[in-house]
């Protein structure tokens, strides 16, 4: 699976996954802010997923909404939200 093999591949980077899809305003409104983030924080990885190209990887993760972040770390999930840059988003890129 191609996702897996990128999340292994991070290592021990933060990895930041954006779930979007290209018809979502709120998804095109917030891509300047993830793209300042990705030239901020550059010993962190962003990628993004569109949902309706990967379907399946939506329901594995669980994807409800768009867009939802969800921020893994050594290939496992450790956070997930609609706001990214909220409270615990901004503790674990503070973290890093």
């Amino acid at each position: 699976d191609e996702f897996k093999t990128f999340l292994k591949a991070a290592g021990c980077k933060l990895v930041v996954v954006q779930f979007s899809a290209k018809w979502c305003g709120a998804c095109k409104r917030i891509c300047p802010l993830v793209h300042a983030m990705s030239l901020q924080y550059r010993n962190v990885m962003f990628a993004n997923v569109d949902v309706d190209d990967s379907r399946e990887l939506a329901q594995t993760y669980h994807i409800k909404a768009i867009p939802t972040f969800q921020m893994f770390k050594q290939a496992q999930k450790c956070l997930q939200g609609m706001d990214p840059f909220g409270a615990d988003g901004a503790k674990y890129l503070m973290a890093i």
